[in-house]
């Protein structure tokens, strides 16, 4: 993929850091919910916290999930960062794809069970609404410490891109200083 501008980097950036914040505020209000619903003595409160999660399920959770990984690929392929040279940018890829898959195949699902239990008047408090969100918690902000971080160095690809572009930077130099013989090995 052909690098970003710089304009359209910084664009690309503002949106990926906006929903991904929006992600993990939104797995902190479903974490809430959950909590409510499994704590709360009151049947009513446990209906009321499973059909409030039913509605950021239905409106949010999917388009924020799939605008944060497609924003993140459009970064990390459209910038010096790439998909697969750097460890924590593949972490932080794999690690977002597969909690947008849990979000599709598991979350959503189990809200919905839920909430149309809570809807025929049996709210049954269930850990699964509260352990789903924990972990999705925990997850973004881990993916948001090494996005921060950035640790773990280059993978073997990105080492020998590295290398690649340093011995074509070094016969470069080497050509218009006049050195004889520079060249790429």
């Amino acid at each position: 993929m052909q690098q970003l501008s710089r304009p359209a980097r910084r664009a690309v950036l503002v949106v990926h850091v906006a929903v991904s914040v929006s992600w993990l505020g939104l797995t902190l209000g479903l974490l809430t919910l959950g909590i409510t619903g499994y704590t709360t003595g009151s049947p009513e409160m446990t209906t009321v916290a499973y059909r409030a999660m039913k509605i950021f399920g239905d409106w949010l959770v999917l388009p924020i999930a799939f605008a944060s990984l497609v924003s993140g690929l459009v970064l990390s392929l459209g910038t010096v960062w790439g998909l697969a040279r750097h460890r924590w940018v593949l972490v932080k890829f794999w690690l977002t794809l597969v909690t947008v898959l849990l979000s599709v195949f598991s979350l959503r699902p189990g809200i919905n069970h839920l909430a149309a239990e809570a809807a025929a008047g049996t709210p049954a408090p269930d850990i699964s609404l509260v352990v789903a969100p924990a972990v999705a918690t925990a997850t973004y902000l881990f993916v948001t410490a090494i996005s921060v971080l950035k640790p773990w160095g280059p993978t073997a690809r990105g080492r020998r891109l590295r290398e690649v572009q340093s011995a074509e930077a070094h016969a470069g130099r080497a050509r218009r200083s006049g050195i004889k013989g520079a060249g790429v090995r």
